[in-house]
């Protein structure tokens, strides 16, 4: 049908859903709704988000490598498969040490 998303109703693997580039970070919008996204990023290794709030709750699902977190300026590594959830209002940032891809899930409301 026209005009939908061609990511829906099928299994997509994340991990390939969006590639590395070289001294980039790289992101592909999956889903935006009013009640929230589905974004996913990959970072090469020296890269990264720098601080900053969000005014909804946020979860990282890092997908491949190990993500370097600082949540309200406390150090957090999450590795390939593990979730972390960032709170609204709480500053965070995120840097890749080594390159690393994520799916950033946020939930308006």
């Amino acid at each position: 049908m026209s005009g939908e998303n061609p990511l829906l109703a099928r299994p997509l693997a994340l991990a390939e859903g969006v590639e590395y580039s070289a001294g980039a970070v790289v992101s592909k919008t999956l889903l935006d709704k009013p009640a929230g996204t589905l974004t996913l990023f990959a970072f090469d290794a020296g890269q990264g988000l720098s601080e900053h709030t969000a005014p909804y709750d946020a979860a990282v699902l890092v997908m491949d490598g190990e993500a370097e977190l600082a949540i309200g300026g406390k150090p957090l590594a999450a590795k390939a498969g593990e979730l972390v959830v960032m709170p609204a209002h709480v500053p965070h940032a995120v840097r890749a040490n080594r390159r690393f891809k994520m799916l950033l899930i946020m939930i308006r409301g």
